[in-house]
């Protein structure tokens, strides 16, 4: 238990010998990203962030499994094959599966990690068991099966269907649930819930709900339930970290410790209070079952961990927007009765990230604002991250794509992109993570658990509206935060353009947009759009046979974000779902199939790939005398070998959990 692992071979001694993009295959670009300063951290610092950094990579099997009870089987045989196959790897088939293999490691699964969808296999069913049965492959599944799973287009397509009228628990194939439908499982928490509670349990958070024998009960994930072997290794890293830090963080620590030791959601709750009040510790983490995305009814959590150190030098611009909350919340364009009369704990931070994990890893945020519980932000607040090295090491990546020419029309928008795009970029996830996702309140009786299968969309649009209104106020030149308002239109333009119309480029045709985030976006363009057609504020252009989206009224275009902010804002606190789910089916999910088809030739036109990820860092524990003296960073050139590594190295759960 806890062997330390060594560091891989591939990797470049320094981040200047190799280049940005290590690997591309099928709609995808993987990429290193930096670790500035790291060299710079004292060395219990850097231990602290080795440690943490072994724990990310503990949790791995779990966010597999969770996505889809098969995963583990099916990469575990591709790897086997792909590392066994002694044939000509140049031969169609192998490369097929070869590419297969790496968008399974990417999307943790064999379902896209965007849209959801299964992928389609490009190698024969046939080729497949003949390999596994070449390579005396052990599976708990048998290969006929294995392999139609894979193969067969019409079993699993979805692991995330958020289709309106269909049993979204059956329907979809991500493994939260077994052997129950959609109403057996809001019946079994809707009596849990407790309308009295003023802190409110996040049920159903950490466990698997089944059916077995006519009975339903949870798995929870702990040590000793589910998951156990995993989270025991996670479990030992961070005891090694916990040793190493300093107040406040070691009790963090302790406390996530005590959670996975019991499974109780309220040590859960006391971990994230004394989280969100850490505001001190440089060296900070994400580790747990956190998210919901992945749960058609956004009650379930995928685990996930980001470990990070603050970036001092870019922090002022969070500490501006944090040092102001209260002005923010209280010009918000919504009921006076929503808003917070005391904003509480808002603490943001620029960080430099140093380990992906979970469902983290390969694809990350650019931003996370946490806890979620809505009590917690309440009465401690929340602690809002901007991830500063990712988001330059997408621009770089992206570096002379094209992408502006062949999409934005307008000479004056292009310009503006250029020139403000990173800020206003960078300002819009201050505003969205830091205080869209802290803002206004519950109205009394609602517990934030009505809007269902639709919370995720509108949460993320409410957030996205809070920072899009802001972006275009005023008060952002008069804090030094922007220094025109250029910034605000270039934001406008781009967001505008994306939710209309290029974020179609990642869909396969003649599919609906399921992902909580695209559907957002979606949302509020078209809203816009339609809101604003009387005064031609945003208006669809065609030229020399193309259409392009253009934003003629920017002032209008912020006075509509903010009407529409004052209704998701209502939706939110009244609980409404019936307006929720309105307006999401209007305006979220339905793709017009022509512009769809145009969007996707003329981007793929560009050989440039719709989604990114990374390969992470590796370290290196140095030791002289018997001591550990330091802590190497390294950065690995090879994706397909970092992925074996992890699945050798940090591979805990049986194949069938």
């Amino acid at each position: 238990m806890g062997v330390i692992a060594m560091a891989l071979t591939a990797c470049t001694e320094s981040k200047k010998e190799a280049d940005w993009i290590v690997d591309k295959f099928d709609d995808i670009k993987v990429m290193r990203y930096e670790v500035p300063e790291f060299e710079n951290l004292p060395l219990n610092e850097k231990l602290l962030v080795y440690y943490l950094a072994e724990s990310a990579k503990c949790g791995r099997d779990i966010i597999y499994d969770q996505n889809f009870k098969y995963n583990l089987a099916i990469r575990r045989a591709l790897e086997s094959i792909y590392t066994s196959y002694d044939g000509d790897r140049s031969c169609e088939q192998f490369l097929a599966m070869e590419k297969y293999l790496k968008k399974v490691w990417f999307a943790n699964g064999i379902h896209h990690h965007y849209s959801n969808d299964k992928f389609r296999a490009e190698f024969t069913k046939e080729w497949f068991v003949e390999q596994l049965g070449k390579y005396n492959v052990e599976s708990p599944v048998a290969h006929e099966e294995l392999a139609d799973i894979i193969c067969n287009p019409l079993r699993y397509t979805s692991r995330l269907n958020q289709s309106a009228g269909v049993d979204m628990i059956v329907a979809s194939a991500g493994n939260y649930y077994e052997g129950v439908t959609q109403k057996e499982v809001e019946r079994f928490y809707g009596k849990m819930v407790d309308l009295k509670d003023p802190r409110p349990i996040s049920y159903g958070l950490n466990s698997k709900l089944v059916k077995e024998n006519g009975k339903i009960y949870e798995k929870t994930y702990k040590i000793g339930g589910m998951y156990s072997d995993a989270l025991e290794q996670v479990v030992y890293w961070l005891e090694k970290a916990e040793q190493v830090a300093e107040e406040p963080l070691k009790t963090t620590i302790s406390l996530l410790i005590k959670y996975y030791r019991s499974g109780d959601l309220r040590d859960f709750d006391a971990f994230n209070v004394s989280w969100v009040k850490d505001t001190t510790s440089r060296v900070d983490f994400v580790n747990g079952f956190t998210e919901t995305y992945g749960d058609p009814l956004g009650m379930k959590a995928s685990w996930e961990s980001v470990v990070n150190f603050r970036d001092e030098a870019a922090c002022e611009r969070t500490r501006i927007i944090s040092e102001n909350a209260q002005w923010f919340e209280d010009n918000s364009p919504i009921n006076p009765a929503y808003r917070k009369p005391v904003v509480k704990g808002v603490s943001a931070k620029v960080i430099t990230v140093a380990m992906l994990g979970g469902d983290c890893y390969p694809s990350t945020p650019i931003g996370i604002n946490l806890p979620n519980a809505d009590w917690i932000r309440k009465e401690h607040g929340s602690k809002s991250v901007t991830i500063d090295n990712i988001t330059y090491a997408y621009k770089k990546a992206a570096a002379g794509s094209g992408f502006s020419e062949e999409f934005v029309l307008r000479e004056e928008d292009r310009e503006r992109m250029k020139q403000w795009g990173k800020l206003s970029d960078d300002l819009h996830t201050d505003l969205h993570e830091c205080l869209g996702h802290g803002s206004g309140q519950l109205a009394e009786g609602t517990t934030g658990t009505e809007l269902g299968s639709y919370s995720s969309t509108l949460e993320e649009a409410r957030a996205d509206l809070f920072a899009l209104y802001y972006l275009g106020d005023e008060k952002l030149v008069e804090l030094g935060l922007i220094p025109t308002l250029d910034v605000a239109k270039a934001q406008f333009a781009s967001y505008i353009m994306n939710g209309m119309m290029t974020q179609f480029s990642r869909i396969e045709l003649g599919k609906n947009v399921e992902e909580s985030h695209m559907r957002n976006r979606k949302l509020i363009a078209e809203w816009c759009y339609e809101h604003g057609k009387a005064d031609n504020v945003i208006e669809w252009v065609e030229k020399d046979g193309k259409k392009y989206v253009v934003v003629n009224d920017f002032d209008a275009l912020r006075r509509l974000f903010g009407e529409l902010l004052y209704e998701m804002q209502r939706i939110k606190s009244e609980g409404d779902y019936a307006a929720g789910k309105e307006i999401v089916e209007k305006y979220a999910v339905k793709i017009d199939p022509e512009l769809h088809q145009e969007v996707r030739e003329r981007y793929y036109a560009l050989g440039i790939e719709p989604y990114g990820g990374f390969v992470n860092p590796e370290y290196t524990l140095v030791e002289k005398g018997g001591e550990i003296v330091d802590v190497e960073i390294c950065y690995p050139a090879n994706y397909a070998e970092q992925h074996l590594h992890y699945s050798k190295e940090y591979s805990f759960l049986p194949t069938m959990n």
